[in-house]
């Protein structure tokens, strides 16, 4: 799993004005919280968050003035009205060998075989909750749609973990499926339009 380091500085509770003035500069609002741990507060650039890795990563976040920097896991990121500003950012503060729960993105691999038939690829879930300890943490669950044939589907329950990792998603769960061509459907408009 990707490990990378922020660099944050503390933030003062409730003061509006101080998260204005850090927003101005190009900060954003830090949430830090976890199991068995103290909740903290902090601020960091947003060339950070803009150059983070793809897939599931661990955060050294080295707080200005803490001796140990907190080893955390990105949980949320909350957007203004138009989406496309970040303005606040929860991170969870993990544990060395304590399991935890968290959303891995799922990549599909592979050309199905029901393509060469005008069948199409559709993915219903981008992300699947495991739970394992955080250096177990998978940066994405691969799963391999090269023998999903036209009218297949694939479920939660044919994806198998890498070892020590649980899934904890609905078994039933759709995670692909390729659709028929629609074939019938140009078929019936063109039938449609012989008959008025």
């Amino acid at each position: 799993m990707q490990r990378i380091e922020w660099k944050a500085i503390p933030r003062t509770v409730g003061k509006k004005s101080e998260v204005k003035q850090f927003r101005k500069k190009g900060y954003i609002p830090v949430e830090i919280y976890g199991k068995g741990h103290e909740n903290a507060h902090a601020y960091i650039y947003w060339k950070d968050l803009a150059n983070r890795p793809k897939g599931m990563f661990l955060i050294d976040l080295k707080i200005e003035g803490e001796k140990e920097p907190k080893v955390c896991i990105l949980k949320d990121i909350q957007y203004n009205y138009l989406g496309d500003q970040p303005i606040h950012i929860d991170l969870y503060e993990v544990t060395f060998g304590v399991e935890l729960d968290v959303d891995v993105p799922v990549e599909l691999v592979g050309k199905p075989k029901g393509l060469e038939v005008g069948g199409v690829l559709e993915q219903h879930l981008h992300t699947i909750t495991v739970r394992t300890v955080p250096r177990k943490i998978p940066d994405k669950i691969k799963v391999d749609v090269s023998g999903l044939d036209v009218g297949d589907v694939l479920h939660v329950r044919d994806v198998t973990p890498p070892e020590g990792v649980r899934i904890m998603e609905n078994p039933d769960e759709v995670i692909a499926v390729v659709i028929e061509p629609e074939v019938t459907e140009v078929a019936e408009e063109e039938a449609s339009e012989e008959t008025t």
